[in-house]
């Protein structure tokens, strides 16, 4: 079970995990300034509001639309490889931008593609960086190091605003694009000298296809990783509406300019990096139901004060609560979903996580801009509230799970069993049928054991699973399922973890038979009529 009580910087002692998160302040601050660079140019070419705040919208719509396939990378190639591909593209990315900004040449058009094209880049980086921590940090300290990232983050959006406006104010929006491509130098240094580990499989890696199908279906048959997700897209859904309308709180409500949303803003990373080192001292007293719904109602406290604040007096603590709400509740959902998920699947599931967060976070900010339009901020606000008091009184029915309680390590039993046919890799499809004998009075608990192996069966990448029984002698049952090639045969049974293994052992102890159950594999092939004269051929 992971500490939860250590503080958030014992993970500095790492020295990969600590050059790392040194080089991640550098690359979030050149996101930061970039961010305002854009936003700032947008104004200077073009008139529209729209296309203004496309600009934001740029960065984050390629976490809708890539995310599934930047987890599918993480799970099925070297993370290191893919992250310092994703840095030298954004890089890339960056200068382009800087080059085309120095020389007069940008268009509206222009800035938002490459502005989409620095947030693809960050969508398939975001997966391997998270599901690495795995690979460097125990699995006691990753709570701390997903913290301690949430806090290097939110310490730079406490000053890189101010540094971009400063350097814009100075130099130009060319020279914040520039200071952007540079602050990659150190990730890509820093990545290009670490030694991920060997991938501990003798497997090829999936095709494209039927990995994204593996990771949505892992996904959709794990009850604890849908909850997480729905939990979390209800938080951003409602916590993102003090970020999304705090420049219309400070302009209008509190008559202030952008020095004054800048403040603000600061004050919300404050709020974020008290609670980054708060989260050990709420692990150690509470579950993780508890903690999340104590973030879902501080943050809909902090909503509600901005909505009737009348001084920044008043905000600025809202702003603090609402901050450390924000970074409590989803730095737990992240670490929830990577000690609720097995290494094989890591990177998928985290990617669809951060689908559902940010799809939260991009909806909320369309939506409470809306209702502010048509209703006010106050009315606004308050509805917001409203949905985060929503997402606390969720857990009252189905409460956050604990991570931790599960053990995901390979159950590591399957061997390869000695064929008498030459079966290749891709020969299928595959059938694979393992019979039981069952006592009349056993069968209530054996189907409901059942019920739950047919959802790991499926999980793990079984088709057609069906249970049948034996009509003549009513004590035979038989669980039949099908692959499509025997290589996914084998990848499916080395997914069984050892958490798992509890489900196999009830069935071996509810067995009667004279010897444990057996599995029989074959392979399947079809009788193809062919219409000559009433000739069959048989496909063997």
């Amino acid at each position: 079970m992971p500490s939860r009580s250590a503080s958030p910087l014992i993970v500095l002692r790492i020295p990969a995990f600590r050059n790392r998160w040194m080089a991640s302040l550098v690359s979030n601050l050149g996101t930061l300034v970039q961010s305002v660079g854009a936003g700032w140019m947008m104004t200077q070419i073009s008139d529209s509001d729209a296309m203004v705040g496309l600009v934001q919208a740029s960065v984050t719509v390629p976490m809708m639309l890539f995310a599934v396939f930047a987890g599918t990378l993480a799970d099925n190639h070297d993370r290191r490889k893919v992250m310092i591909g994703a840095q030298l593209f954004m890089m890339a990315a960056a200068v382009l931008l800087t080059v085309l900004a120095w020389l007069g040449l940008m268009t509206p058009w222009l800035l938002i593609l490459l502005t989409f094209l620095i947030g693809t880049g960050t969508t398939f980086f975001n997966p391997s960086w998270q599901a690495s921590m795995g690979d460097i940090v125990p699995r006691d300290d990753l709570p701390s190091a997903v913290a301690l990232n949430s806090m290097a983050f939110n310490a730079m959006r406490s000053v890189g605003p101010a540094v971009g406006g400063i350097i814009v104010a100075l130099a130009g929006a060319s020279a914040a694009f520039a200071l952007n491509a540079v602050s990659y130098v150190a990730m890509i240094v820093t990545l290009w000298r670490w030694k991920s580990p060997a991938a501990d499989t003798r497997l090829p890696p999936e095709p494209l296809r039927l990995a994204v199908g593996s990771g949505l279906r892992y996904v959709a048959m794990s009850p604890n990783l849908t909850n997480v997700m729905g939990r979390a897209f209800l938080f951003g859904l409602g916590s993102v509406s003090v970020l999304s309308l705090l420049p219309v709180v400070a302009h209008e409500r509190l008559g202030g300019d952008a020095v004054t949303y800048g403040i603000m803003l600061g004050f919300f990373g404050v709020g974020a990096i008290g609670g980054a080192f708060g989260n050990g001292w709420l692990r150690e007293r509470y579950d993780n139901e508890h903690i999340v719904r104590f973030a879902a109602l501080a943050a809909m406290l902090g909503a509600l004060a901005m909505s009737v604040a009348p001084t920044i007096w008043i905000a600025l603590p809202a702003l603090m609560l609402s901050g450390a709400s924000w970074v409590v509740a989803l730095s737990l959902f992240n670490v929830t979903v990577q000690l609720s998920t097995p290494r094989w699947v890591v990177g998928r599931a985290i990617a669809l996580y951060q689908s559902a967060a940010f799809g939260g976070m991009a909806g909320g900010s369309w939506l409470w801009g809306a209702v502010s339009d048509g209703q006010g901020l106050t009315v606004s606000l308050i509805v917001a509230a409203l949905v985060l008091a929503a997402a606390a009184a969720v857990g009252l029915k189905r409460p956050l799970p604990e991570y931790g309680g599960l053990d995901l390590s390979p159950l590591d039993l399957f061997r390869e069993p000695m064929l008498q046919l030459d079966v290749q890799p891709r020969s299928g499809p595959i059938v694979a049928m393992t019979r039981f004998e069952i006592d009349p009075k056993d069968v209530p608990e054996f189907l409901e054991v059942m019920a739950e192996r047919r959802r790991v069966r499926i999980r793990d990448g079984a088709q057609n699973w069906v249970l049948m029984r034996d009509l003549e002698n009513p004590r035979i049952w038989e669980e039949t399922y099908h692959v499509p090639t025997w290589v996914e045969y084998i990848r499916h049974n080395t997914r069984r973890t050892k958490a798992d293994h509890g489900t196999y052992a009830r069935l071996v102890a509810l067995h009667r038979g004279p010897e444990r159950p057996h599995t029989r594999r074959m392979i399947e092939r079809h009788a193809i009529a062919r219409g000559r004269g009433g000739v069959y051929r048989f496909d063997v």
